[in-house]
Protein backbone atom coordinates (compact mmCIF):
# COMPACT_ATOMS: atom_id res chain seq x y z
CA UNK A 1 0.00 0.00 0.00
CA UNK A 2 1.14 3.64 -0.61
CA UNK A 3 0.70 5.97 1.90
CA UNK A 4 -1.66 8.19 0.44
CA UNK A 5 -4.06 5.09 0.03
CA UNK A 6 -4.59 5.38 3.85
CA UNK A 7 -6.22 8.29 3.72
CA UNK A 8 -9.11 6.08 2.39
CA UNK A 9 -8.50 3.44 4.71
CA UNK A 10 -11.44 5.02 7.03
CA UNK A 11 -11.45 4.50 10.90
CA UNK A 12 -10.37 0.64 10.67
CA UNK A 13 -8.34 -0.47 8.23
CA UNK A 14 -7.53 -4.23 8.39
CA UNK A 15 -3.96 -5.17 9.61
CA UNK A 16 -1.00 -6.48 9.71
CA UNK A 17 -1.01 -4.26 6.27
CA UNK A 18 2.59 -3.06 4.61
CA UNK A 19 3.15 0.39 3.45
CA UNK A 20 6.00 1.30 1.15
CA UNK A 21 8.11 4.17 2.65
CA UNK A 22 11.38 5.77 1.29
CA UNK A 23 14.44 7.31 3.35
CA UNK A 24 17.79 8.04 2.25
CA UNK A 25 18.61 4.13 1.98
CA UNK A 26 16.02 3.33 0.29
CA UNK A 27 12.38 2.13 -0.59
CA UNK A 28 11.44 -0.63 2.08
CA UNK A 29 7.66 -1.66 3.60
CA UNK A 30 6.69 -0.79 6.77
CA UNK A 31 4.51 -3.67 8.18
CA UNK A 32 1.77 -2.09 10.72
CA UNK A 33 0.86 -4.95 13.04
CA UNK A 34 -1.36 -2.50 15.45
CA UNK A 35 -3.30 0.45 15.63
CA UNK A 36 -3.26 2.29 18.22
CA UNK A 37 -5.29 5.53 17.31
CA UNK A 38 -6.78 6.77 14.43
CA UNK A 39 -8.47 10.06 13.04
CA UNK A 40 -9.60 8.83 9.65
CA UNK A 41 -8.13 10.17 6.83
CA UNK A 42 -5.27 12.32 8.61
CA UNK A 43 -3.20 9.88 10.80
CA UNK A 44 -2.46 6.64 11.94
CA UNK A 45 -0.31 5.45 14.21
CA UNK A 46 0.75 2.35 15.84
CA UNK A 47 3.33 -0.29 16.57
CA UNK A 48 5.40 -2.09 13.25
CA UNK A 49 8.20 -3.23 12.22
CA UNK A 50 10.87 -1.34 9.93
CA UNK A 51 14.04 -2.86 8.20
CA UNK A 52 13.83 -5.39 11.16
CA UNK A 53 13.67 -2.82 14.01
CA UNK A 54 10.24 -2.75 15.76
CA UNK A 55 9.04 0.50 15.77
CA UNK A 56 6.05 2.89 16.60
CA UNK A 57 5.12 4.72 13.70
CA UNK A 58 3.28 8.01 12.65
CA UNK A 59 1.22 7.88 9.83
CA UNK A 60 0.03 11.18 8.79
CA UNK A 61 -2.13 11.75 5.00
CA UNK A 62 -4.53 14.30 3.73
CA UNK A 63 -4.55 17.67 2.52
CA UNK A 64 -2.84 18.73 6.41
CA UNK A 65 -0.31 15.85 6.60
CA UNK A 66 2.99 18.39 5.35
CA UNK A 67 1.96 20.97 8.10
CA UNK A 68 1.39 18.05 10.68
CA UNK A 69 4.52 16.68 10.17
CA UNK A 70 6.36 19.51 10.24
CA UNK A 71 4.90 20.16 13.78
CA UNK A 72 5.85 16.78 14.59
CA UNK A 73 9.10 17.03 13.86
CA UNK A 74 9.54 20.50 15.33
CA UNK A 75 8.56 19.72 18.62
CA UNK A 76 10.75 15.93 18.68
CA UNK A 77 13.71 18.54 17.50
CA UNK A 78 13.30 20.61 20.89
CA UNK A 79 13.04 18.11 23.48
CA UNK A 80 16.09 16.36 22.15
CA UNK A 81 17.88 19.95 22.02
CA UNK A 82 16.54 20.96 25.40
CA UNK A 83 17.57 17.17 26.77
CA UNK A 84 14.85 16.26 27.83
CA UNK A 85 14.03 12.51 27.51
CA UNK A 86 11.65 11.22 24.27
CA UNK A 87 12.14 8.04 22.10
CA UNK A 88 14.78 8.35 19.32
CA UNK A 89 13.48 9.25 16.06
CA UNK A 90 14.42 6.55 13.76
CA UNK A 91 13.33 7.32 10.31
CA UNK A 92 11.31 10.25 9.39
CA UNK A 93 10.30 11.51 5.43
CA UNK A 94 7.60 13.84 3.70
CA UNK A 95 6.42 13.43 -0.24
CA UNK A 96 4.11 15.58 -1.65
CA UNK A 97 1.31 13.69 -3.07
CA UNK A 98 1.93 10.78 -0.35
CA UNK A 99 1.99 12.20 2.74
CA UNK A 100 4.77 12.60 6.04
CA UNK A 101 5.90 9.70 8.21
CA UNK A 102 8.11 9.10 11.44
CA UNK A 103 9.22 6.17 13.00
CA UNK A 104 10.53 6.18 17.04
CA UNK A 105 11.90 3.23 18.63
CA UNK A 106 9.25 1.36 20.20
CA UNK A 107 9.51 1.20 23.99
CA UNK A 108 8.62 -1.89 25.30
CA UNK A 109 7.02 -2.54 28.04
CA UNK A 110 5.70 0.41 28.52
CA UNK A 111 2.80 2.20 30.71
CA UNK A 112 1.77 5.64 30.36
CA UNK A 113 0.72 7.48 33.68
CA UNK A 114 -3.00 7.75 32.56
CA UNK A 115 -2.66 4.02 32.64
CA UNK A 116 -1.06 4.17 35.78
CA UNK A 117 -3.58 7.01 37.37
CA UNK A 118 -6.37 4.07 36.10
CA UNK A 119 -4.63 1.60 38.26
CA UNK A 120 -4.58 3.91 41.15
CA UNK A 121 -8.13 5.92 41.18
CA UNK A 122 -10.37 3.99 42.75
CA UNK A 123 -8.37 4.41 45.95
CA UNK A 124 -9.51 7.26 48.55
CA UNK A 125 -8.33 10.77 47.54
CA UNK A 126 -4.37 11.53 46.95
CA UNK A 127 -3.31 8.12 48.41
CA UNK A 128 0.47 7.84 48.54
CA UNK A 129 0.15 5.72 45.61
CA UNK A 130 -1.99 8.41 43.75
CA UNK A 131 0.48 11.74 44.73
CA UNK A 132 3.19 9.64 43.55
CA UNK A 133 1.69 9.21 39.85
CA UNK A 134 0.80 13.04 40.29
CA UNK A 135 4.31 14.12 41.94
CA UNK A 136 6.02 12.09 38.94
CA UNK A 137 3.61 14.52 35.90
CA UNK A 138 4.21 17.44 37.72
CA UNK A 139 7.72 16.91 37.72
CA UNK A 140 8.31 16.15 34.10
CA UNK A 141 6.37 19.32 33.37
CA UNK A 142 8.16 21.09 35.45
CA UNK A 143 11.26 20.21 33.83
CA UNK A 144 10.07 21.11 30.34
CA UNK A 145 8.54 24.26 31.57
CA UNK A 146 12.51 25.02 33.01
CA UNK A 147 13.48 24.46 29.53
CA UNK A 148 11.30 26.96 27.79
CA UNK A 149 9.10 24.32 26.57
CA UNK A 150 5.26 23.46 27.07
CA UNK A 151 2.91 20.83 26.06
CA UNK A 152 -0.02 21.92 24.44
CA UNK A 153 -2.13 18.41 24.67
CA UNK A 154 -0.93 18.17 28.63
CA UNK A 155 -2.48 14.88 29.85
CA UNK A 156 -0.97 11.97 31.82
CA UNK A 157 -0.80 9.54 28.43
CA UNK A 158 1.94 11.85 26.91
CA UNK A 159 4.00 10.73 29.29
CA UNK A 160 4.96 6.99 29.38
CA UNK A 161 7.26 5.01 32.00
CA UNK A 162 9.63 2.93 30.44
CA UNK A 163 13.38 1.80 31.18
CA UNK A 164 13.52 3.35 34.36
CA UNK A 165 12.92 6.19 32.94
CA UNK A 166 9.96 8.68 32.03
CA UNK A 167 9.43 9.63 28.28
CA UNK A 168 7.77 13.19 26.76
CA UNK A 169 5.92 12.28 23.63
CA UNK A 170 3.55 13.85 21.11
CA UNK A 171 5.85 16.35 19.82
CA UNK A 172 3.01 17.99 18.28
CA UNK A 173 2.04 19.23 20.76
CA UNK A 174 4.96 20.62 22.13
CA UNK A 175 6.09 24.61 22.07
CA UNK A 176 8.39 26.86 22.61
CA UNK A 177 8.52 30.57 24.06
CA UNK A 178 11.93 30.99 23.94
CA UNK A 179 13.85 27.57 24.55
CA UNK A 180 16.02 27.03 27.07
CA UNK A 181 14.75 29.82 29.49
CA UNK A 182 12.39 29.28 31.79
CA UNK A 183 8.64 30.11 30.90
CA UNK A 184 7.32 33.02 32.08
CA UNK A 185 4.48 32.93 35.16
CA UNK A 186 1.99 33.84 32.78
CA UNK A 187 2.41 30.74 30.31
CA UNK A 188 3.35 28.76 33.25
CA UNK A 189 -0.08 28.91 35.01
CA UNK A 190 -1.96 28.41 31.86
CA UNK A 191 -0.31 25.34 30.93
CA UNK A 192 -0.74 23.67 34.90
CA UNK A 193 -4.10 25.23 33.99
CA UNK A 194 -4.70 22.40 31.35
CA UNK A 195 -3.32 19.89 33.76
CA UNK A 196 -5.14 20.22 36.93
CA UNK A 197 -8.25 21.07 34.58
CA UNK A 198 -8.07 16.90 33.38
CA UNK A 199 -8.09 15.68 37.54
CA UNK A 200 -10.68 14.23 39.54
CA UNK A 201 -12.54 17.53 40.87
CA UNK A 202 -12.34 15.68 44.47
CA UNK A 203 -9.02 16.49 43.93
CA UNK A 204 -9.21 20.08 43.89
CA UNK A 205 -8.57 20.96 47.55
CA UNK A 206 -4.99 19.81 46.98
CA UNK A 207 -3.76 21.55 44.49
CA UNK A 208 -1.46 23.19 46.72
CA UNK A 209 -0.34 19.98 48.18
CA UNK A 210 0.61 18.85 44.76
CA UNK A 211 2.23 22.21 43.80
CA UNK A 212 4.95 21.07 46.03
CA UNK A 213 6.39 18.47 43.54
CA UNK A 214 6.45 21.12 40.67
CA UNK A 215 8.17 23.79 42.67
CA UNK A 216 10.67 21.29 43.93
CA UNK A 217 11.63 20.46 40.24
CA UNK A 218 11.10 24.18 39.14
CA UNK A 219 10.98 27.21 41.64
CA UNK A 220 11.72 29.98 38.72
CA UNK A 221 8.20 31.65 40.00
CA UNK A 222 5.54 31.66 42.68
CA UNK A 223 2.16 30.60 41.78
CA UNK A 224 -0.75 32.28 43.21
CA UNK A 225 -3.23 29.73 43.65
CA UNK A 226 -6.08 31.87 42.73
CA UNK A 227 -4.45 32.93 39.62
CA UNK A 228 -3.97 29.14 39.05
CA UNK A 229 -7.68 28.21 39.99
CA UNK A 230 -9.49 30.73 37.53
CA UNK A 231 -7.10 29.35 34.45
CA UNK A 232 -8.25 25.60 35.78
CA UNK A 233 -11.74 26.54 36.02
CA UNK A 234 -11.64 28.55 32.06
CA UNK A 235 -9.98 24.78 30.73
CA UNK A 236 -12.46 22.64 32.70
CA UNK A 237 -15.07 24.87 31.32
CA UNK A 238 -13.93 24.43 27.48
CA UNK A 239 -13.22 20.77 28.20
CA UNK A 240 -16.84 19.57 29.22
CA UNK A 241 -18.21 22.14 26.15
CA UNK A 242 -15.83 20.54 24.30
CA UNK A 243 -16.61 16.76 25.55
CA UNK A 244 -20.53 17.09 25.34
CA UNK A 245 -20.44 18.67 21.92
CA UNK A 246 -18.59 15.15 21.19
CA UNK A 247 -21.25 13.50 22.61
CA UNK A 248 -23.81 14.61 19.67
CA UNK A 249 -21.23 13.79 16.90
CA UNK A 250 -19.06 11.23 15.09
CA UNK A 251 -15.71 11.27 16.30
CA UNK A 252 -13.87 8.53 18.07
CA UNK A 253 -15.55 8.32 21.04
CA UNK A 254 -19.02 8.28 19.53
CA UNK A 255 -20.95 6.84 16.53
CA UNK A 256 -23.82 9.18 15.45
CA UNK A 257 -25.20 9.04 12.74
CA UNK A 258 -28.40 11.87 11.71
CA UNK A 259 -30.97 11.21 8.74
CA UNK A 260 -34.84 12.45 8.12
CA UNK A 261 -35.94 8.59 10.06
CA UNK A 262 -33.63 9.81 13.18
CA UNK A 263 -30.80 10.44 15.45
CA UNK A 264 -28.72 7.76 16.85
CA UNK A 265 -25.71 7.97 19.36
CA UNK A 266 -23.85 5.73 20.68
CA UNK A 267 -20.19 4.67 22.36
CA UNK A 268 -18.18 3.66 19.79
CA UNK A 269 -16.71 1.12 21.74
CA UNK A 270 -20.42 -0.02 22.57
CA UNK A 271 -21.83 0.78 18.55
CA UNK A 272 -22.20 -3.16 17.50
CA UNK A 273 -23.96 -3.97 20.87
CA UNK A 274 -26.18 -0.97 20.92
CA UNK A 275 -27.17 -1.02 17.39
CA UNK A 276 -28.89 -4.62 17.73
CA UNK A 277 -29.96 -3.65 21.42
CA UNK A 278 -31.83 -0.40 19.85
CA UNK A 279 -33.28 -2.53 16.72
CA UNK A 280 -35.35 -4.08 18.88
CA UNK A 281 -36.01 -2.00 21.62
CA UNK A 282 -39.54 -1.99 22.25
CA UNK A 283 -39.21 -5.88 21.70
CA UNK A 284 -36.59 -6.05 24.78
CA UNK A 285 -38.41 -3.76 26.69
CA UNK A 286 -41.84 -6.45 26.63
CA UNK A 287 -39.65 -9.33 27.24
CA UNK A 288 -38.12 -7.26 30.16
CA UNK A 289 -38.69 -6.47 34.00
CA UNK A 290 -40.95 -3.26 33.97
CA UNK A 291 -40.52 -0.71 36.35
CA UNK A 292 -42.60 1.69 34.49
CA UNK A 293 -45.46 1.90 31.67
CA UNK A 294 -47.45 4.06 29.98
CA UNK A 295 -47.74 7.84 29.96
CA UNK A 296 -44.58 9.51 29.35
CA UNK A 297 -42.11 7.19 29.92
CA UNK A 298 -41.60 3.71 29.37
CA UNK A 299 -39.06 2.24 31.53
CA UNK A 300 -37.49 -1.30 31.70
CA UNK A 301 -34.54 -4.25 32.89
CA UNK A 302 -33.46 -5.81 29.61
CA UNK A 303 -31.03 -8.84 29.39
CA UNK A 304 -28.82 -8.44 25.99
CA UNK A 305 -25.57 -10.21 24.94
CA UNK A 306 -25.12 -11.81 28.51
CA UNK A 307 -25.65 -8.07 29.77
CA UNK A 308 -27.75 -6.45 32.15
CA UNK A 309 -29.43 -2.71 30.76
CA UNK A 310 -32.21 -0.59 31.47
CA UNK A 311 -33.88 0.94 28.56
CA UNK A 312 -35.87 4.26 29.15
CA UNK A 313 -38.84 4.60 26.09
CA UNK A 314 -40.50 8.08 25.87
CA UNK A 315 -43.76 7.43 24.68
CA UNK A 316 -45.78 10.62 22.59
CA UNK A 317 -48.89 9.79 24.58
CA UNK A 318 -51.23 11.99 22.08
CA UNK A 319 -51.16 14.52 19.66
CA UNK A 320 -51.37 17.50 21.98
CA UNK A 321 -48.57 15.78 23.26
CA UNK A 322 -46.25 15.68 20.01
CA UNK A 323 -47.04 19.55 19.30
CA UNK A 324 -45.26 20.38 22.34
CA UNK A 325 -42.39 17.70 21.90
CA UNK A 326 -41.84 17.50 17.93
CA UNK A 327 -39.85 20.90 17.57
CA UNK A 328 -37.05 20.62 20.63
CA UNK A 329 -34.88 17.91 21.65
CA UNK A 330 -36.19 15.05 22.85
CA UNK A 331 -35.83 13.81 26.66
CA UNK A 332 -33.54 10.93 25.75
CA UNK A 333 -31.10 13.47 24.37
CA UNK A 334 -31.19 15.89 27.37
CA UNK A 335 -30.55 12.66 29.87
CA UNK A 336 -28.10 11.60 27.05
CA UNK A 337 -26.32 14.45 27.41
CA UNK A 338 -27.36 15.45 31.03
CA UNK A 339 -25.39 11.89 31.96
CA UNK A 340 -22.31 12.58 30.04
CA UNK A 341 -22.30 15.75 31.82
CA UNK A 342 -22.37 14.45 35.42
CA UNK A 343 -19.63 11.55 34.58
CA UNK A 344 -17.32 14.00 33.02
CA UNK A 345 -17.87 16.09 36.70
CA UNK A 346 -17.08 12.91 38.63
CA UNK A 347 -21.05 12.60 39.83
CA UNK A 348 -21.71 8.83 39.90
CA UNK A 349 -24.89 7.68 37.47
CA UNK A 350 -24.94 4.96 35.01
CA UNK A 351 -22.67 4.89 32.06
CA UNK A 352 -24.93 6.14 29.20
CA UNK A 353 -24.64 3.75 26.39
CA UNK A 354 -27.10 4.80 23.49
CA UNK A 355 -29.61 7.09 22.44
CA UNK A 356 -32.34 6.75 19.51
CA UNK A 357 -34.77 9.54 18.78
CA UNK A 358 -37.13 8.83 15.60
CA UNK A 359 -38.11 11.32 13.21
CA UNK A 360 -40.89 11.61 10.56
CA UNK A 361 -39.83 14.19 8.07
CA UNK A 362 -37.11 15.22 10.58
CA UNK A 363 -39.92 15.86 12.60
CA UNK A 364 -39.33 14.14 16.38
CA UNK A 365 -41.24 11.06 17.81
CA UNK A 366 -40.66 8.55 20.07
CA UNK A 367 -37.39 8.10 21.82
CA UNK A 368 -35.09 5.44 23.55
CA UNK A 369 -32.30 5.79 25.95
CA UNK A 370 -29.59 2.59 26.99
CA UNK A 371 -28.10 3.00 30.39
CA UNK A 372 -26.01 0.51 32.67
CA UNK A 373 -28.32 -1.43 35.01
CA UNK A 374 -27.03 -0.20 38.95
CA UNK A 375 -27.63 -3.46 41.22
CA UNK A 376 -27.56 -1.55 44.64
CA UNK A 377 -30.25 0.21 45.96
CA UNK A 378 -32.49 3.13 46.24
CA UNK A 379 -31.84 5.51 49.43
CA UNK A 380 -35.22 4.92 50.38
CA UNK A 381 -35.01 0.70 50.91
CA UNK A 382 -31.31 0.81 52.12
CA UNK A 383 -31.99 3.71 54.79
CA UNK A 384 -35.43 2.07 55.69
CA UNK A 385 -34.04 0.57 58.94
CA UNK A 386 -32.51 3.73 60.34
CA UNK A 387 -35.80 5.95 59.97
CA UNK A 388 -36.90 5.90 63.43
CA UNK A 389 -33.36 5.72 64.61
CA UNK A 390 -31.27 7.91 62.91
CA UNK A 391 -28.27 5.67 63.15
CA UNK A 392 -27.17 5.51 59.56
CA UNK A 393 -23.90 4.34 58.46
CA UNK A 394 -21.32 7.46 58.41
CA UNK A 395 -19.67 6.03 54.96
CA UNK A 396 -23.00 6.75 53.28
CA UNK A 397 -23.72 9.87 55.31
CA UNK A 398 -20.13 11.20 54.17
CA UNK A 399 -21.08 9.50 50.31
CA UNK A 400 -24.14 11.90 50.31
CA UNK A 401 -22.38 15.09 51.84
CA UNK A 402 -19.79 14.64 48.44
CA UNK A 403 -22.90 14.20 46.33
CA UNK A 404 -24.86 17.77 47.48
CA UNK A 405 -21.30 19.35 47.54
CA UNK A 406 -20.20 18.32 43.74
CA UNK A 407 -24.00 18.94 42.42
CA UNK A 408 -23.64 22.59 44.77
CA UNK A 409 -20.11 23.27 43.25
CA UNK A 410 -21.27 22.69 39.40
CA UNK A 411 -24.63 24.83 39.93
CA UNK A 412 -26.21 20.95 39.06
CA UNK A 413 -30.32 20.48 40.38
CA UNK A 414 -31.25 17.45 39.51
CA UNK A 415 -35.10 18.75 39.26
CA UNK A 416 -37.02 14.91 40.89
CA UNK A 417 -34.75 14.36 43.94
CA UNK A 418 -37.04 11.50 45.09
CA UNK A 419 -35.35 8.26 46.93
CA UNK A 420 -36.03 6.01 44.23
CA UNK A 421 -33.72 8.45 42.00
CA UNK A 422 -30.44 7.75 44.11
CA UNK A 423 -29.11 4.30 43.84
CA UNK A 424 -25.99 2.80 46.36
CA UNK A 425 -23.31 1.82 44.15
CA UNK A 426 -19.87 0.90 44.91
CA UNK A 427 -19.88 3.28 48.10
CA UNK A 428 -20.64 5.90 46.32
CA UNK A 429 -25.06 7.57 45.55
CA UNK A 430 -25.46 7.63 42.06
CA UNK A 431 -28.09 9.49 40.73
CA UNK A 432 -31.01 8.26 37.80
CA UNK A 433 -33.66 9.68 35.84
CA UNK A 434 -31.80 13.05 34.82
CA UNK A 435 -34.93 14.09 32.17
CA UNK A 436 -35.18 17.56 34.18
CA UNK A 437 -31.62 18.04 35.58
CA UNK A 438 -29.94 21.11 34.73
CA UNK A 439 -26.68 23.15 35.27
CA UNK A 440 -27.37 26.71 35.97
CA UNK A 441 -24.82 29.75 34.37
CA UNK A 442 -25.89 31.94 37.22
CA UNK A 443 -25.78 31.64 40.89
CA UNK A 444 -29.28 32.79 41.75
CA UNK A 445 -31.27 30.54 38.59
CA UNK A 446 -29.38 27.43 40.78
CA UNK A 447 -30.29 28.60 44.67
CA UNK A 448 -34.38 28.55 43.80
CA UNK A 449 -33.62 24.89 41.96
CA UNK A 450 -31.37 23.71 44.94
CA UNK A 451 -33.99 24.83 47.29
CA UNK A 452 -36.19 22.44 45.54
CA UNK A 453 -34.13 19.83 45.09
CA UNK A 454 -33.30 19.53 48.66
CA UNK A 455 -37.27 20.03 50.09
CA UNK A 456 -38.19 16.64 47.85
CA UNK A 457 -35.21 15.04 48.99
CA UNK A 458 -35.89 15.45 53.02
CA UNK A 459 -39.95 14.51 51.81
CA UNK A 460 -38.33 11.38 50.96
CA UNK A 461 -38.81 10.49 55.42
CA UNK A 462 -41.65 11.41 57.53
CA UNK A 463 -41.15 15.01 59.28
CA UNK A 464 -40.33 14.62 62.61
CA UNK A 465 -38.41 10.94 62.54
CA UNK A 466 -34.69 10.73 63.47
CA UNK A 467 -33.43 10.47 60.01
CA UNK A 468 -35.56 13.30 58.75
CA UNK A 469 -34.03 15.58 61.63
CA UNK A 470 -30.63 14.16 60.88
CA UNK A 471 -30.44 14.91 57.49
CA UNK A 472 -32.11 18.82 57.73
CA UNK A 473 -29.25 19.25 59.57
CA UNK A 474 -26.62 17.74 57.24
CA UNK A 475 -27.73 18.71 54.10
CA UNK A 476 -26.53 21.80 53.51
CA UNK A 477 -29.39 24.51 53.13
CA UNK A 478 -28.07 27.79 51.91
CA UNK A 479 -25.20 27.68 48.85
CA UNK A 480 -23.02 29.57 50.99
CA UNK A 481 -21.92 26.73 53.05
CA UNK A 482 -20.28 24.80 50.28
CA UNK A 483 -17.90 26.99 47.86
CA UNK A 484 -16.92 26.70 44.23
CA UNK A 485 -13.48 25.81 44.09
Amino acid sequence: MQLAELQKAGRAPAVPLNVTLADAAGIADLQLLTLLRVLPGQRYVGAGVWRGRPVLAKLLVGPKASRHFERELEGVKLLQAQGLTTPQLLADGLEAGQGGWLLFELLDPVQSLGQAWEAVEHLPVLADEQSAVLGQALEAVARMHLKGLWQEDLHLDNLLRANGQLYLIDGAGVRADEAGKPLPRERVLENLGVFFAQLPPALAPFTEELLVHYLMANSEHALPLEALQRQVDKVRAWRLKDYLAKAGRDCTLFSVERDASGLTAMRRDQAAPMAEVLEHADALIDAGHLYKTGGAATVARIQAQGRTLVVKRYNIKNALHWLKRFWRPSRAWHSWIAAHRLAFLGIATPLPLAVRESRTLGLRGRAWLVTEYLEGPDIIERWAPYTESGEVPEPELLALDELFQALMRERISHGDLKGHNLFWHQGRWALIDLDAMRQHASAGSFAAAYARDRERFLRNWPEGSALRGLLEARVPAALGEVSRP
